[in-house]
């Protein structure tokens, strides 16, 4: 099925990675792979997780100002806690938490009053659940995962008959709850790297969740059954083939913690945006809430002067496709749906002119998006009897973004770039 378009329109997603990992301010759910905490250490946290200044409708508002479309939140991470009122396990926020309560279902609503899209993040494995470790990964390249008893059985010590009783009772029997009370647009999986896709049963996992849910959103984590890509922590080299959101954190780590002190700056945030949009792809910005449910205001202050930017070049975002290919531009461009207008991202203040090279087009129209200033286009050299066109140069504009400045090129049709070597 065709990737709903709302996805690729959205450009920018919130992720919440929300647990009980952020009372301790621990690594989530790794805390206990890695043995930097006992599982009965880890769970302590239980006791402390309360919930008590959770304001989903303050969720949304941020989320809004951002400049987002949509937000995905950790249902359940790796180590099994479920933020809803699960009837699968005990294991949840509502049974075991001071929280005491459904979180998931306030976060939908309030996004839905929002005219935002719903996310909900679920983990596959599951560290904490006794049916889980119970048979052996058939992938060679996991044999890292030799030895550890929350994800895998000794030698010998298999019970598919477990394995069987997880796979229904908790995997698809929670994935089956999400969907039937929350209807998310969008589920995004992960934990998928230590069975593989007929351990998983995969295609039929899709295929249920398409019935239940025909016009969900897949993510790329379901070995070879979801919709889309997710490159992790860097804006890739080479874009992905078909469509792609990078997940990426405002600071160094996914959920909170105190030490977590080296936030992204909002250039920083804004250039990794125009990047990732500029190959055609979204970017998935995570902020980790506190236990008590509050979102960093060093955050919520980025999130807010990133939102400012996009509203500032709306036009340069939404409703565009992938740009330039590299070494057209100094920096990342992005297309206009119709192909006619280009828009050119420039990180640094532009001096005496904008370049692009290899454009066959001529420039009908050029501006500033930012300020809206009109400025002067020309063209210099090219070899025009054996098809390669010149340089065009852009006037560079009197005032700038204090982040990232974008120009308006309106063209005389749909782009149309040289990617020769320039050869008589």
């Amino acid at each position: 099925m065709p990737l709903q378009p709302w996805f690729n329109e959205s450009k920018l997603g919130i992720f919440l990675h929300w647990g009980i990992y952020a009372v301790d301010g621990v690594a989530e759910s790794w805390s206990i792979f890695t043995g930097g905490l006992t599982p009965e250490a880890y769970m302590q946290q239980l006791g402390g997780f309360t919930a008590d200044r959770y304001d989903p409708d303050a969720w949304a508002e941020l989320i809004t100002d951002a400049g987002a479309g949509y937000a995905v939140l950790t249902a359940k991470h790796h180590d099994g806690v479920a933020l809803w009122d699960t009837g699968a396990t005990d294991l949840s926020v509502a049974n075991r938490t001071p929280a005491g309560r459904d979180l998931v279902g306030p976060y939908a609503e309030a996004l839905r009053r929002r005219g935002l899209k719903v996310g909900l993040y679920f983990s596959h494995s599951d560290w904490s659940h006794p049916d889980y470790p119970t048979i052996r990964p058939t992938q060679p390249q996991r044999d890292w995962l030799e030895g550890n008893r929350f994800t895998t059985p000794e030698p010998g010590a298999e019970d598919p008959a477990a394995w069987e009783r997880y796979l229904e009772r908790v995997h698809r029997g929670q994935i089956r709850e999400l969907l039937d009370r929350y209807r998310p647009d969008l589920l995004w999986f992960d934990g998928q790297w230590e069975r593989d896709e007929r351990q998983w049963r995969m295609r039929e996992l899709r295929n249920e969740i398409l019935d239940r849910h025909p016009e969900i959103v897949l993510n790329g984590r379901m070995l070879g059954y979801g919709d889309y890509t997710t490159p992790e922590q860097g804006v890739p080299i080479l874009p992905p083939e078909g469509p792609w959101e990078l997940c990426l954190t405002i600071g160094d780590c996914w959920g909170h913690r105190p030490d977590d002190t080296r936030p992204k700056s909002a250039r920083e945030l804004i250039r990794t945006f125009a990047e990732t949009i500029g190959g055609g792809g979204n970017l998935l910005l995570n902020t980790g809430p506190l236990a008590d449910g509050t979102i960093r205001p060093d955050h919520a202050e980025r999130l807010r002067t990133l939102g400012a930017w996009i509203r500032r070049h709306s036009e340069a975002v939404h409703s565009t496709v992938a740009g330039l290919p590299p070494g057209h531009h100094y920096g990342p461009s992005t297309l206009s749906a119709d192909r006619r207008t280009l828009f050119l991202t420039c990180f640094d203040i532009p001096r005496e002119h904008i370049i692009v090279r290899g454009l066959h087009n001529k420039v009908l129209r050029a501006h500033c998006l930012t300020t809206g200033q009109e400025l002067s286009a020309d063209t210099v050299g090219g070899f025009m009897s054996h098809g390669v066109p010149g340089v065009t140069r852009i006037q560079a504009p009197a005032s700038t973004d204090p982040y990232a400045t974008v120009l308006a090129l309106e063209l005389d049709g749909e782009l149309d770039v040289y990617r020769g070597h320039g050869e008589g």
